[in-house]
């Protein structure tokens, strides 16, 4: 039983995460950014102000669905991001931009993350098959498989930190570089930013976590 208390802490602080960035972001949508300019135009200009006039921004429908597509090179903003001009809107258009810089300068972690990406998909699909097989059958080989393989996929999501981290650094950098916020809006700006990468440290944590509780148990079977 002492094994599973990890786990459900990692759990418990990922759903409170998610809380936590829906109430942020609706929280900082009520108040508008003193530039009047909206997630779209200011992902635009930061675009445009490090080279990047060849990446499109398209609106999809969703919240929170904002990413950065990497194979078609495409700012993907969500419609409330796109179209108003509310803190949190221009925090996670910039943000989103981020990536797309990152795209530009080959940035050492968002690299690592492509190449291992096609592994991942295949990892991650794999793994509970040959977890549970190997638990149903007590097969120490394909418990012992099925760690490696999830340990891939965690090995992704810890490789995916970093890149979130330096996307939102170089998002507040140059909002306020290039005039997006004042030194007062910068505060609102970390908070929804701050919010959304808590998100991804719980989902690594939660995995962490369910990856050593399958290593214990591996190692108790073969004692």
């Amino acid at each position: 039983m002492m094994m599973y208390i990890p786990v459900l802490l990692a759990f418990a602080l990922t759903i409170w995460a998610q809380f936590r960035v829906k109430g942020t972001f609706k929280k900082w949508t009520a108040v508008q950014v003193s530039s009047g300019l909206t997630g779209y135009q200011a992902a635009r200009r930061m675009l445009d102000s490090n080279g990047l006039h060849d990446i499109p921004i398209e609106p999809v429908r969703g919240a929170l669905t904002d990413h950065y597509d990497p194979i078609n090179r495409v700012v993907r903003l969500s419609e409330p991001v796109y179209y108003e001009n509310s803190i949190s809107a221009i925090s996670v258009a910039c943000h989103e931009v981020g990536h797309a810089i990152q795209h530009k300068v080959h940035y050492p972690f968002l690299v690592a993350r492509h190449r291992i990406f096609p592994i991942v998909n295949f990892a991650s699909g794999i793994a509970p098959f040959l977890l549970i097989a190997g638990f149903l059958f007590n097969a120490l080989g394909l418990i012992g498989l099925g760690i490696i393989f999830f340990s891939i996929a965690v090995a992704f999501q810890l490789i995916t930190l970093p890149v979130e981290f330096n996307a939102s650094n170089r998002a507040r950098e140059l909002m306020v570089a290039e005039g997006f916020i004042t030194n007062n809006e910068e505060r609102g700006v970390a908070k929804v930013l701050n919010a959304a990468a808590l998100t991804y440290v719980a989902a690594a944590l939660l995995s962490l976590m369910e990856l050593l509780r399958y290593i214990l148990i591996f190692t108790q079977n073969r004692d």
